[in-house]
Protein backbone atom coordinates (compact mmCIF):
# COMPACT_ATOMS: atom_id res chain seq x y z
CA UNK A 1 0.00 0.00 0.00
CA UNK A 2 3.02 2.33 0.05
CA UNK A 3 2.91 2.66 -3.38
CA UNK A 4 -0.50 3.92 -3.44
CA UNK A 5 0.05 6.44 -0.98
CA UNK A 6 3.49 7.90 -2.68
CA UNK A 7 1.57 7.50 -5.88
CA UNK A 8 -1.22 9.68 -4.39
CA UNK A 9 1.23 12.26 -3.17
CA UNK A 10 2.84 12.59 -6.39
CA UNK A 11 -0.47 13.31 -8.49
CA UNK A 12 -0.96 15.67 -6.18
CA UNK A 13 2.34 17.21 -8.04
CA UNK A 14 1.68 16.25 -11.24
CA UNK A 15 1.10 18.23 -14.25
CA UNK A 16 -2.59 16.74 -14.38
CA UNK A 17 -3.13 18.22 -10.91
CA UNK A 18 -1.93 21.66 -11.89
CA UNK A 19 -3.56 21.08 -15.10
CA UNK A 20 -6.73 20.17 -13.02
CA UNK A 21 -6.56 23.73 -10.79
CA UNK A 22 -6.35 25.90 -13.83
CA UNK A 23 -9.41 24.65 -15.45
CA UNK A 24 -11.01 24.65 -11.87
CA UNK A 25 -10.26 28.18 -11.83
CA UNK A 26 -11.58 28.58 -15.40
CA UNK A 27 -14.90 27.61 -14.71
CA UNK A 28 -14.68 29.34 -11.50
CA UNK A 29 -14.72 32.78 -13.90
CA UNK A 30 -17.07 31.27 -16.25
CA UNK A 31 -20.01 30.26 -13.69
CA UNK A 32 -19.81 33.81 -12.29
CA UNK A 33 -19.62 35.48 -15.57
CA UNK A 34 -23.19 33.44 -16.41
CA UNK A 35 -23.92 34.84 -12.94
CA UNK A 36 -24.18 38.45 -14.35
CA UNK A 37 -25.22 37.06 -18.61
CA UNK A 38 -28.30 35.25 -17.54
CA UNK A 39 -30.17 38.17 -16.23
CA UNK A 40 -29.77 39.87 -19.50
CA UNK A 41 -30.61 37.00 -21.71
CA UNK A 42 -33.94 36.66 -19.36
CA UNK A 43 -34.31 40.28 -19.75
CA UNK A 44 -34.14 39.93 -23.52
CA UNK A 45 -36.23 37.11 -24.22
CA UNK A 46 -40.04 37.12 -24.83
CA UNK A 47 -41.35 33.88 -24.21
CA UNK A 48 -42.03 33.27 -20.74
CA UNK A 49 -41.10 29.77 -20.56
CA UNK A 50 -37.19 30.93 -21.85
CA UNK A 51 -37.38 33.65 -19.32
CA UNK A 52 -38.50 30.84 -16.56
CA UNK A 53 -35.84 28.48 -17.92
CA UNK A 54 -32.90 31.18 -17.69
CA UNK A 55 -34.20 32.41 -14.17
CA UNK A 56 -34.20 28.87 -12.91
CA UNK A 57 -30.64 28.40 -14.13
CA UNK A 58 -29.16 31.87 -12.76
CA UNK A 59 -30.19 30.25 -9.65
CA UNK A 60 -28.93 26.41 -10.18
CA UNK A 61 -25.25 28.72 -11.68
CA UNK A 62 -25.19 30.70 -8.03
CA UNK A 63 -24.96 26.86 -6.53
CA UNK A 64 -22.13 25.79 -9.30
CA UNK A 65 -20.04 28.84 -8.19
CA UNK A 66 -20.40 27.62 -4.35
CA UNK A 67 -19.71 23.86 -5.08
CA UNK A 68 -16.78 25.12 -7.03
CA UNK A 69 -15.75 27.02 -4.05
CA UNK A 70 -16.37 24.01 -2.02
CA UNK A 71 -13.91 21.97 -4.24
CA UNK A 72 -11.46 24.34 -4.01
CA UNK A 73 -11.20 23.93 -0.29
CA UNK A 74 -11.27 20.16 -0.67
CA UNK A 75 -7.98 20.05 -2.93
CA UNK A 76 -6.79 22.23 -0.20
CA UNK A 77 -6.39 25.60 -2.61
CA UNK A 78 -7.88 29.41 -2.76
CA UNK A 79 -10.97 29.56 -5.07
CA UNK A 80 -9.95 31.69 -8.06
CA UNK A 81 -10.89 32.33 -11.41
CA UNK A 82 -8.85 32.97 -14.16
CA UNK A 83 -10.46 34.42 -17.39
CA UNK A 84 -12.33 31.87 -19.31
CA UNK A 85 -12.11 32.85 -23.01
CA UNK A 86 -14.53 30.68 -24.36
CA UNK A 87 -17.35 31.71 -21.98
CA UNK A 88 -16.45 35.57 -22.59
CA UNK A 89 -16.64 34.96 -25.84
CA UNK A 90 -20.05 33.10 -25.70
CA UNK A 91 -21.62 35.85 -23.57
CA UNK A 92 -20.50 38.27 -26.28
CA UNK A 93 -21.99 36.74 -28.91
CA UNK A 94 -25.25 36.48 -26.76
CA UNK A 95 -25.21 40.40 -26.22
CA UNK A 96 -24.69 40.39 -29.67
CA UNK A 97 -27.41 38.72 -30.46
CA UNK A 98 -29.35 40.99 -28.48
CA UNK A 99 -28.36 43.99 -30.20
CA UNK A 100 -29.30 42.70 -33.74
CA UNK A 101 -32.45 41.27 -32.86
CA UNK A 102 -35.70 42.35 -33.02
CA UNK A 103 -37.40 43.05 -29.40
CA UNK A 104 -40.24 40.88 -28.63
CA UNK A 105 -39.59 38.39 -31.69
CA UNK A 106 -38.98 34.54 -31.39
CA UNK A 107 -36.16 35.04 -33.54
CA UNK A 108 -34.29 36.48 -30.92
CA UNK A 109 -35.49 33.88 -28.98
CA UNK A 110 -34.01 31.70 -31.00
CA UNK A 111 -30.73 32.77 -30.50
CA UNK A 112 -30.78 33.40 -27.21
CA UNK A 113 -31.34 29.45 -27.34
CA UNK A 114 -28.40 29.21 -29.16
CA UNK A 115 -25.95 31.17 -26.46
CA UNK A 116 -27.63 29.65 -23.97
CA UNK A 117 -26.80 26.13 -25.69
CA UNK A 118 -23.03 27.15 -26.58
CA UNK A 119 -22.70 28.08 -23.13
CA UNK A 120 -23.90 24.89 -22.10
CA UNK A 121 -21.81 22.59 -24.61
CA UNK A 122 -19.18 24.35 -23.46
CA UNK A 123 -19.33 23.71 -19.70
CA UNK A 124 -20.83 19.75 -20.01
CA UNK A 125 -17.52 19.14 -21.78
CA UNK A 126 -15.36 20.86 -19.21
CA UNK A 127 -17.21 19.44 -16.58
CA UNK A 128 -17.24 15.88 -18.14
CA UNK A 129 -13.96 16.44 -18.43
CA UNK A 130 -12.96 17.46 -14.22
CA UNK A 131 -14.92 14.74 -13.57
CA UNK A 132 -12.79 12.33 -14.84
CA UNK A 133 -9.50 14.00 -13.82
CA UNK A 134 -10.79 14.10 -10.31
CA UNK A 135 -11.32 10.60 -10.44
CA UNK A 136 -7.75 10.15 -11.66
CA UNK A 137 -6.62 12.33 -9.01
CA UNK A 138 -7.95 10.24 -6.25
CA UNK A 139 -10.57 13.14 -5.29
CA UNK A 140 -13.73 11.26 -5.05
CA UNK A 141 -15.74 13.80 -3.10
CA UNK A 142 -14.90 16.12 -5.68
CA UNK A 143 -16.02 14.00 -8.63
CA UNK A 144 -19.27 13.67 -6.95
CA UNK A 145 -19.33 17.20 -6.65
CA UNK A 146 -18.44 18.05 -10.18
CA UNK A 147 -21.18 15.15 -11.25
CA UNK A 148 -24.03 17.15 -9.71
CA UNK A 149 -23.20 20.40 -11.65
CA UNK A 150 -22.21 18.06 -14.76
CA UNK A 151 -25.85 16.78 -14.11
CA UNK A 152 -27.85 20.27 -13.77
CA UNK A 153 -25.59 21.69 -16.75
CA UNK A 154 -26.94 18.70 -19.48
CA UNK A 155 -31.00 19.24 -18.24
CA UNK A 156 -30.05 22.71 -18.82
CA UNK A 157 -29.30 21.85 -22.06
CA UNK A 158 -32.66 19.17 -22.88
CA UNK A 159 -34.58 21.84 -21.25
CA UNK A 160 -33.82 24.58 -24.06
CA UNK A 161 -33.71 21.93 -26.61
CA UNK A 162 -37.23 21.53 -25.54
CA UNK A 163 -38.35 24.92 -25.39
CA UNK A 164 -36.90 25.09 -29.19
CA UNK A 165 -38.99 22.47 -30.55
CA UNK A 166 -42.10 23.72 -28.35
CA UNK A 167 -42.43 26.62 -30.60
CA UNK A 168 -40.02 28.73 -30.88
CA UNK A 169 -38.25 27.72 -33.88
CA UNK A 170 -41.52 27.28 -35.51
CA UNK A 171 -43.03 31.11 -34.55
CA UNK A 172 -39.24 32.45 -35.50
CA UNK A 173 -39.93 30.73 -38.95
CA UNK A 174 -42.86 32.29 -39.61
CA UNK A 175 -41.69 35.80 -38.76
CA UNK A 176 -42.02 37.76 -42.01
CA UNK A 177 -38.47 39.84 -42.72
CA UNK A 178 -38.94 43.27 -43.27
CA UNK A 179 -37.56 44.55 -46.07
Amino acid sequence: MATTTSQAGSARNSKLQEFFKDQLKDMYWAEQKLVKTLPKLEEAASSAELKQAFNSHLQETKNHVSRLEKVFELIGEQAEGKKCPAIAGIADEGEEIIDETEENTAQRDVGLIFAGQKAEHYEIATYGGLVQVAKTLGYSEVAELLSVTLSEEKNADIKLTRIAEGGINVQAKEEIQEA
